[in-house]
């Protein structure tokens, strides 16, 4: 299949996934409702359908449904650019410390109230990415700068900030700070506004940019930094914009929704599989997978348990470890 077929066909596929799962619920909402209600909001006819149900279509459930699918195809995308940029077929979006960096950002607003009141859960989880990725880029620099380097210092900083998170909620969380944190904590898209699907998608944009525009780069750096120096390819500059790009992405997606884990390490093998290691087509097709896959896992998120609501990093890795299992079995050269 060519890369328009896979284009099209993806596009619709997401379509459709987003209109069902916005029908799925206890509101007993069909299809076609929902494609009155966006057509309505659109500038079409009137859907007919009561305040309430049209609210439930376009103010709950479809900014949630589109910011799943933003999310699902942004953290696909980063991680099958660090896997081939780290040639790890282990590595994520999470392994640059951005996500424990914004556990901590997202912990010290919502039980120290460091701000003041003038920073929200998600500015602080912003900023504690950030931070983290500025610290991750530094202890690679001072010890040389290299791609093992960088996997190292990730790792690093991951633990000191996993260790800071964990002290303050110890230390300071009562009961229901320490509930309401650590279900943020572990992905969660309750909270879904207009504006963090326009922030997410401006964010995926820029980075699917700019991973584009290195597919080739990307394609040689799967061969390890000396070949792809031979071919022409700026190894140092090359590497900074790459990682820079993932971890902002990563960052502003942490930061709407939490840490959804298992995303980026599962799809990328998948899309492999379907198209091959070639990131002209790898990262088209990484990024519609992860956007069908998390919308579905979404809706079963928010529905399987009703009326509670599981954490969506939950069900990520409920579904995520068996396939990557069988990914693992059936394939016989994985990586």
């Amino acid at each position: 299949m060519g890369g328009p077929a896979v284009a099209v066909s993806g596009a619709a596929l997401i379509v459709v996934s987003v209109a069902v799962t916005i029908a799925i619920g206890p509101a007993g909402i069909s299809v076609s409702e929902v494609a009155a209600v966006v057509g309505a909001r659109l500038g079409g006819p009137e859907s007919g359908l009561s305040v309430i149900r049209e609210g439930i279509v376009w103010d709950l459930r479809l900014p949630r449904t589109l910011l799943a699918a933003i999310c699902g195809a942004g953290l696909g995308l980063c991680g099958a650019v660090m896997q081939s940029l780290l040639r790890n077929p282990l590595a994520d979006p999470f392994v640059l410390g951005v996500s424990s960096g914004a556990s901590t950002g997202a912990v010290l607003v919502v039980i120290l109230g460091v701000g003041g009141g003038a920073l929200s859960l998600s500015g602080g989880a912003f900023a504690g990415a950030c931070l983290s990725f500025a610290l991750v880029m530094l202890l690679s620099r001072l010890s040389g700068g290299t791609t093992a380097k960088v996997v190292l210092s990730g790792v690093a900083v991951m633990q000191l900030f996993s260790a800071l998170t964990s002290f303050v909620i110890f230390a300071s969380g009562t009961a229901q700070q320490t509930r309401g944190v650590m279900f943020w904590l572990l992905g969660s898209l309750s909270g879904a506004s207009w504006t963090d699907v326009g922030l997410c998608v401006g964010a995926l944009v820029v980075a699917l940019t700019v991973f584009a525009s290195r597919a080739s780069a990307l394609d040689a750096f799967a061969f390890g930094d000396d070949a792809a120096a031979s071919l022409g390819v700026s190894v140092a500059r090359n590497r900074t914009v790459l990682l820079v790009a993932a971890a902002l992405l990563t960052a502003v997606l942490v930061s709407a929704c939490g840490a959804i884990g298992f995303v980026g390490l599962v799809l990328p093998h998948a899309a492999r599989a379907l198209v091959g290691p070639g990131h002209r087509m790898l990262l088209p097709t990484t990024a519609l997978a992860g956007a069908v896959f998390m919308v579905w896992v979404d809706a079963a998120a928010r529905t399987l348990f009703d009326p509670q609501e599981l954490p969506v990093g939950v069900m990520t890795s409920l579904i995520g470890v068996p396939v990557f299992v069988l990914i693992l079995h059936r394939a016989r050269r994985p990586w």
